[in-house]
């Protein structure tokens, strides 16, 4: 691995076709092959999904008999079961005006959009369906539909893309858009939800009720500045949400050892929150490989759940039981 810290693709001043194809390449060439193998059910055995029902015959088991129909057609019959193997994701892009921010190597709306298209073409690539929906000031946008298939992740990429290019100054309430989610993701799958999580409301109730059904996944993105002032003297400080400014002297020592303690009190909460509700956290830094972070995850992640298939071949629990779960195992048929 390079000692270069690659950056995602800037989006302001680059053509949308070459952003999306940057990280087409990124992806598929550095992270090919973590996620190989079946898609797991969301149980262990026949499969979770209710399927066709048909005559009963000598050996089947009689805990599959459909009494109903049996009753019914006055004939013994059993209802078959599939396992649930194509995953469906959806993913919430905070697109606030609080991400068109970094001093590193790229801006946090970058990492968002790598993040989105990371998720995008891993989970896609074998036929499972992605769906996306954007949030902003003004509420979440029309959620484009969960789809399978290359052309649709494109254009569901390019519609994040334009979120993240123009965004709109004022506060954006996260708990709105992931109740929003919540009633539109009703068949139960993988949902990420990426974020810088700065949102001071209660999203913490409505991501604990999104985890209840669905694996979720919290992508929170972060600038080193945001964690620890720089000695550059005098430095104004604009509020990209709000449009209020701030004058400070990061000179005063005391004064950035404030800053960063509150800094890291701030963060500390929000992954607090993202634990407390069930739902895994990854961090994704402007100033580190972006790639080099998700591969680790996918890897431990991936390491996790093999443990899990072991333990539940052994009847000692149900290999979905991790959240995130469903990202790390691939996603064949």
């Amino acid at each position: 691995m390079s000692s270069r810290r690659p950056a995602a693709p800037a989006i302001s001043g680059t053509p949308a076709a070459e952003v999306l194809r940057r990280l087409e390449l990124s992806v598929t060439r550095r992270l090919d092959g973590l996620l190989q193998g079946d898609h797991r059910g969301l149980t262990p055995g026949h499969g979770s999904e209710p399927g066709d029902i048909r005559a009963y015959q000598p050996g089947d088991d009689v805990r599959r008999i459909d009494w109903n129909v049996t009753a019914r057609l006055r004939e013994t019959h059993v209802r078959d079961t599939v396992a649930d193997r194509e995953l469906e994701t959806w993913i919430l892009v905070d697109a606030s005006a609080s991400l068109a921010f970094g001093t590193a190597v790229c801006e946090k709306r970058d990492l968002a959009l790598a993040a989105v298209a990371a998720t995008g073409f891993l989970t896609a690539r074998t036929g499972n369906r992605v769906g996306a929906m954007t949030l902003g000031p003004d509420g979440a946008s029309p959620p484009v539909p969960a789809r399978g298939g290359r052309v649709h992740l494109q254009a569901l990429l390019r519609t994040t893309l334009t979120a993240l290019e123009s965004p709109r100054a004022g506060r954006t309430d996260l708990s709105l858009g992931l109740r929003r989610l919540a009633g539109t993701a009703r068949r139960r799958g993988m949902v990420v939800v990426v974020s810088d999580f700065l949102d001071p409301g209660p999203w913490a109730a409505a991501l604990r009720t999104l985890a209840l059904r669905h694996d979720v996944l919290c992508v929170e993105v972060v600038d080193p500045v945001e964690l620890a002032l720089p000695d550059v003297g005098m430095l104004v400080l604009h509020d990209a949400e709000t449009g209020a400014e701030i004058e400070v002297a990061t000179g005063d020592r005391r004064f950035r050892e404030r800053y960063a303690e509150a800094a890291r009190a701030q963060r500390e909460a929000i992954a607090s929150a993202i634990r407390g509700a069930g739902a895994d956290h990854l961090v994704l830094r402007t100033d580190r490989d972006w790639l080099l972070d998700l591969a680790r995850f996918v890897s431990g992640r991936r390491d996790r759940v093999d443990a899990l298939s072991r333990s539940a071949a052994h009847g000692s629990g149900a290999v979905d039981a991790v959240p995130g779960a469903r990202l790390t195992t691939g996603a064949a048929r």
